[in-house]
């Protein structure tokens, strides 16, 4: 958005860093890598509980509407962030637009679930990155409110076009053919008999294609603890998006608990087994370019082994790679 945004003189674009997704190990050049402008304000929240982390946002981000006074509060996704940013700005008054509106998991223990739900109910504008989402949207009777619902194409697909020509190989030893994995929900790693059904069964995958997995040391704590005998996995520390972006496009298979990765494997035109028991990406499992296998270790190898993928890539499931553009246009309108 920022890059689209900054074609335009007439808009000021004010960036606000919660602080929640924030990595000691890449804060000084990660806003450089992805060619972001750095934020105006940094709250610098971090480590935090969900209710102690959304409260300090809440906070400290209504200090920053006052004193900027924007016109519209942009909010993404559906993190801590984004459900603090659209409570402010309503409270004050403010024109929320959220961007990734209306995708839905139906699992309300997910903190995403809720966020996103409470977002897309105080926001003017509904961005929505597919048809699913829209129609989620009318089925919780949107059209009645004071709102306009949006069909934007998805902003993460404009990225993934743009961060393919900057992508950097990671320094590890890496084979020809090989699978990218990556697991970090709270509802694999903090539930041992998930994680360890996932592991034993990525290992076992491991013994005849190199899986790739970059690991928070959260999680690599959490598998010492477990003493699983895990001797097949390529576990490597989290790289940069820039790297991640290496392994997806030249990945055979993206096997997840990502959200996001979940599309990214789309968009880079890669199959896609994701380790959760539901996701809000329907549209890439009734295509079959995705499949829920979550975390029972038959199932993921059965799977891995038997599952037919499509490789029919051209649908445009989520635009065209312009939806930053068709967002600031339906701003520029109001």
């Amino acid at each position: 958005m920022s890059r689209e945004i900054s074609k335009y003189k007439e808009i000021q674009e004010i960036i606000v860093h919660t602080g929640q997704h924030f990595d000691a190990n890449m804060s000084d050049i990660f806003f450089e890598e992805m060619k972001i402008p750095k934020p105006d304000y940094n709250l610098d929240i971090n480590g935090l509980g969900h209710g102690a982390m959304t409260g300090q946002m809440l906070e400290k981000i209504e200090e920053v509407l006052l004193q900027e006074n924007p016109d519209w509060v942009l909010v993404y996704g559906d993190t801590n962030s984004t459900l603090a940013g659209a409570l402010a700005a309503s409270k004050l008054h403010i024109k929320v637009a959220h961007i990734e509106a209306g995708l839905r998991s139906f699992n309300m223990k997910m903190p995403e679930e809720v966020n996103r739900i409470l977002t897309d109910r105080v926001s003017k504008i509904l961005f929505c990155p597919t048809d699913t989402a829209i129609e989620n949207l009318k089925n919780e009777g949107f059209e009645n409110y004071d709102c306009k619902i949006v069909k934007s194409g998805d902003v993460m697909q404009d990225g993934a076009i743009f961060y393919k020509n900057l992508a950097v190989e990671p320094n590890i030893e890496i084979k020809d053919d090989f699978v990218l994995c990556t697991i970090h929900r709270a509802e694999n790693t903090d539930d041992e008999n998930r994680l360890k059904n996932i592991f034993e069964a990525l290992d076992e995958i491991a013994k005849e294609k190199q899986v790739i997995l970059p690991l928070h040391p959260r999680t690599k704590k959490i598998l010492e603890n477990l003493k699983l005998n895990i001797q097949n996995l390529t576990i490597i520390d989290p790289v940069g998006y820039l790297e991640m972006v290496w392994l997806i496009d030249h990945c055979s298979l993206v096997m997840t608990d990502s959200g996001g990765l979940q599309k990214e494997a789309y968009f880079f035109k890669k199959p896609c087994i994701t380790l959760r028991d539901e996701t809000e990406w329907v549209e890439l499992v009734e295509n079959r370019f995705n499949v829920l296998a979550g975390a029972n270790k038959q199932k993921i190898l059965d799977l891995y082994k038997n599952f037919e993928f499509s490789d029919d890539f051209g649908l445009g499931l989520y635009g065209n790679g312009n939806a930053s553009y068709h967002i600031l246009q339906e701003l520029l309108k109001r």
